[in-house]
């Protein structure tokens, strides 16, 4: 079935000489795999549309096995992006993030718009930091796997304040602060941004903002809690640390 969905490119990998095999997450069908044929051509139409965080429009032919792109325009090529690489280290963690916690066909409408904000805010702003972080949450959400921020962990308390415990996925109130004595205290403030970073749009990102003390705070909460629950390395992360190292 000939199938025309808007996408943004994910990853590539070469399929023998001519050809790539191109993952996408698409406004229609979620993330799907298909073949691209002749796309390592230089002079190929479909190796333009088929560079990673492309934007495009496709036409695909969607089989139970690995489906193929017929044709793609493109939509928002994110060039920008591509030429500066502290922006490309960032959308590639997001890419790689989404392919890892994002099942094959899984449609999910309102994530796919949450990266297309995501990568727009990439495009446009020197800083990401905060973006970023609320397209996490929304992915873990996704991935079944979402720290508890509204409320105690434990008890359901919403009283603050709270301590941020990696082991009990989420929030402790003050009573139940003795569950985890490793549990890192946390302002006011940043309880109230994870809250908020779980449960708004990045449509309201232009309306936050955060100190950068809190910004290294929460980004160390997050990749801890990450590499309790996540599940899976990912080699784009690592570089983005050490790209952080030398700016």
């Amino acid at each position: 079935m000939l199938e025309k969905m808007e996408g943004i490119v994910l990853k590539t990998q070469d399929y023998s000489e001519t050809h790539k095999i191109v993952t996408i997450f698409t406004n229609k069908l979620g993330k799907i795999s298909a073949i691209a044929r002749g796309a390592k051509k230089p002079k190929s139409r479909m190796a333009a549309v088929t560079q990673p965080f492309i934007l495009g429009e496709f036409f695909v032919y969607v089989s139970s096995g690995l489906s193929t792109i017929q044709q793609g325009e493109i939509i928002q090529s994110h060039r920008v992006i591509r030429e500066d690489i502290v922006k490309t280290a960032y959308t590639a963690y997001i890419a790689e993030l989404t392919d890892k916690l994002v099942d094959p066909k899984s449609p999910d409408i309102y994530l796919y718009k949450q990266l297309c904000q995501t990568l727009d805010w990439i495009s446009g702003h020197e800083t990401a930091e905060v973006p970023i972080m609320m397209y996490e949450f929304k992915l873990f959400a996704k991935g079944g796997f979402a720290p508890i921020v509204d409320r105690c962990a434990n008890c359901g308390r919403m009283e603050a304040p709270f301590s941020f415990s990696v082991i009990e996925g989420g929030l402790l109130c003050r009573r139940c602060r003795h569950i985890d004595h490793g549990a890192a205290s946390i302002p006011d403030s940043v309880a109230k941004l994870l809250r908020l970073f779980a449960s708004v749009g990045l449509e309201r990102v232009g309306t936050i903002s955060v100190k950068p003390e809190n910004i290294r705070l929460l980004r160390q909460l997050i990749d801890s809690y990450y590499d309790q629950y996540g599940g899976y390395f990912l080699k784009s992360k690592k570089f983005l640390n050490q790209l952080d190292k030398l700016t």
